[in-house]
């Protein structure tokens, strides 16, 4: 199958042309049809010579995706199905914020972390995403507010979807490089954030990553035995080193780090373990953030239900009396299939059905 387009950067962009005899400004110009005025036939590009879009059209496609299925929720957020050129199915979330538009996409077929609780890893990793279907991703999102006629614009990315994205760590950078470039969508690095479960040697190369995109730790438990019967990741890279990870990446940035906990009732969210918390993260409490998660259940794994409201509301003031800051996370989309995974793993039940 010939690449995606969206696989490259400008500066692959301009290499590519030069390869292909050509001069280097028109990839300014591909990059303008591609990410502003966001065309989705290489036909469109009016200013190109005939040859240079056949040579284009010829070598790459623009987007990688189908759409399978579109489920809007009363609450504005859109989840998405998309089907890749090789059949596998992947999910994309629009929510709405105060702020704006947020989207959140994904960076893996499947997902190896293997946390019990996670709709995401019910089918284990099948291969990476490439660069350019992370980029569509973001692309088809905004082609649907295009072709509705509405004025909106994608503001914020958060890469949290399906995988594990520093498990694809250069083509998540890519994608970074790509959304962040001032002549495509220029979506501000701090409008970004990606989130890991906690690979500590990427936890620290991303330290050392340019852009200040923000980080979050999928932490979801306050002692090694709790995070290690929740998540398999933890017998390889325990809490202890993941906050040596953690330490590492303040004293570097001094940028603030979200820690997402997920509620489970009567696993993780009694009111010692939010001190456990409180007295783990006691010393970097300035540049840490608690999002407090209430759980979405899912059918397969039915031994977790989500935590009351009244628990919820315990363990957060916990951290409060302790100055941590934290926040209970709103919902979006509790109306359609929430949890990240469920969409897709229905989809593939209807399938296996036929």
């Amino acid at each position: 199958m010939k690449p995606s387009i969206y696989d490259l950067t400008l500066e692959d962009l301009t290499n590519w042309l030069l390869e292909n005899d050509e001069k280097k400004f028109r990839a300014t110009q591909i990059w303008d049809w591609l990410y502003q005025k966001r065309i989705k036939s290489f036909d469109q590009m009016s200013n190109l010579s005939k040859s240079l879009i056949e040579t284009l059209d010829q070598s790459f496609v623009i987007t990688p995706l189908k759409e399978v299925v579109i489920q809007e929720a009363s609450d504005g957020t859109v989840k998405y199905l998309f089907e890749l050129t090789d059949h596998h199915m992947i999910e994309t979330v629009l929510m709405r914020q105060k702020y704006g538009l947020s989207v959140c996409v994904t960076t893996q077929v499947g997902c190896n972390i293997g946390c019990t609780f996670c709709a995401s890893g019910l089918l284990r990793k099948q291969r990476n995403l490439t660069t350019g279907e992370i980029v569509a991703q973001i692309m088809q999102v905004q082609h649907y507010f295009d072709d509705k006629g509405e004025d909106e614009r994608v503001s914020h990315i958060v890469v949290m979807g399906i995988g594990e994205p520093f498990d694809n760590y250069d083509n998540v950078i890519n994608f970074f490089n790509i959304m962040n470039d001032p002549k495509g969508l220029a979506i501000g690095a701090r409008h970004m954030t990606v989130s890991t479960s906690g690979l500590v040697p990427k936890i620290k190369a991303f330290a050392d990553y340019p852009l200040q995109v923000n980080l979050a730790i999928s932490l979801h438990a306050s002692n090694n035995e709790v995070r290690t019967s929740i998540m398999r990741i933890n017998k390889a890279y325990p809490i202890e080193r993941l906050m040596d990870a953690v330490d590492y990446y303040l004293e570097t940035t001094n940028r603030r780090i979200t820690f997402e906990y997920i509620m489970l009732s009567g696993v993780n969210d009694r009111v010692e373990h939010a001190q456990e918390l409180a007295n783990l993260l006691k010393d970097k409490k300035k540049l840490v953030y608690i999002n407090l998660i209430p759980y979405n259940p899912v059918d397969e794994h039915n031994q977790y239900q989500r935590s009351s409201k009244e628990d919820i509301l315990a363990f957060y003031n916990v951290l409060k009396k302790n100055g941590v800051n934290s926040v209970i996370r709103q919902e979006h989309g509790t109306d359609i299939d929430a949890a990240c995974g469920q969409l897709r793993s229905k989809q593939m039940k209807k399938e296996k059905n036929k």
